[in-house]
């Protein structure tokens, strides 16, 4: 399940599925609204996601690339140690910014 919600501007989507191919559909439905805004400013909160595979990786850097599209920027936060260490390895971290916890990567955008 994906929940969006806003603090401020900013769109925050929590997830609380693992993010592989059979939760891509939700996760791009959560996301829909945040591109009918003219520059997208979001926040995925990775606190509840057990897993992200090969199919969710992808995922997010698309995601990614379409909100530089709009000159957006999408950040994620509070992954849990096992995610962290998947976006770490696999090189996906170095295309976002990480904030260990929600409130701080709303924050920076300021």
């Amino acid at each position: 399940m994906f929940k969006q919600s806003k603090q401020g501007a900013i769109n925050v989507i929590s997830a609380t599925l693992p993010l592989n191919s059979e939760s891509l559909d939700l996760l791009d439905s959560a996301f829909a609204e945040c591109f009918r805004e003219g520059q997208p400013h979001a926040v995925l909160d990775l606190r509840s996601v057990p897993l992200i595979d090969s199919a969710g990786l992808e995922q997010l850097l698309d995601l990614r690339d379409r909100f530089q599209q709009k000159t957006g920027v999408l950040k994620l936060a509070g992954a849990n140690p096992l995610c962290q260490d998947i976006l770490s390895i696999t090189g996906v971290a170095a295309y976002f910014e990480i904030f260990p916890e929600v409130n701080q990567a709303v924050g920076s955008f300021i």
